[in-house]
């Protein structure tokens, strides 16, 4: 049996999806690769071409649709007991999902999110996140969303977010962009599902490397928080 299934939504990540691949085929459990090449168009396609054989399902958009859009094409074709979410930066550490998923598995829970603050010294954890703006604007979107969906997180929007299978393929996913971060929170939060966390490890990197959510991103997070708790 598949223990996880690990999408990857990947946009113009040339100079990092090939070592992420490589580590993620080093982890030691038994996972279906599923990687959602969203319109690249800077040779991330051809390095994904030639992993081909090592990649359970690959799915390239024909033009970029967003973060969310490339979760939802992949959603259908999940078959590991759980699944989680990897962006295709070098951010975070692929081993934490195995050390997640063991944790889930031994105490029986259906949510389970990598949190990038937890159990962290704070001085350092100024660093890894880069710019002080981010730091502050994730703790605002944190406790919005803990406020609004009475879950009690340190990370809320943290990429590593890991789903028992059977729940995450029942939720109907709207959002394109970054949003679906908010939304599959809500949705969770609203089946009565308590998120539980883990501490992982975390290196952000600067927009000049090329890290794309915006200002403009953490709006639309607090919106769609809203529209999905009172309005859908």
């Amino acid at each position: 049996m598949i223990k996880l299934t690990i999408i990857i939504p990947v946009y113009n990540e040339i100079k990092t999806i090939e070592k992420l691949i490589k580590k993620i085929l080093k982890i030691n459990i038994k996972k279906q690769l599923i990687i959602v090449d969203d319109g690249s168009s800077d040779g991330t396609e051809q390095i994904l071409k030639k992993y081909k054989s090592r990649i359970d399902k690959l799915i390239f958009h024909k033009k970029n649709c967003g973060k969310g859009a490339a979760i939802k094409s992949g959603q259908k074709y999940v078959r590991g007991k759980y699944i989680g979410i990897q962006d295709a930066d070098l951010e975070y550490d692929p081993r934490d999902l195995k050390k997640i998923v063991n944790e889930m598995s031994k105490k029986n829970i259906k949510v389970m999110y990598g949190s990038r603050v937890l159990k962290k010294n704070k001085f350092k954890n100024t660093q890894n996140f880069t710019h002080i703006v981010r730091i502050w604007g994730n703790v605002f979107l944190t406790k919005a969303s803990n406020f609004l969906n009475r879950q009690k997180l340190t990370d809320a929007h943290t990429c590593y977010k890991v789903f028992d299978s059977r729940i995450f393929k029942k939720i109907k996913l709207k959002e394109k962009g970054f949003s679906f971060c908010p939304e599959i929170t809500t949705k969770i939060s609203m089946l009565n599902i308590n998120i539980e966390e883990f501490p992982i490890n975390y290196i952000g990197r600067t927009y000049e490397q090329g890290k794309k959510i915006t200002a403009f991103d953490g709006l639309d997070a607090l919106y769609v928080l809203v529209k999905y708790r009172y309005f859908e």
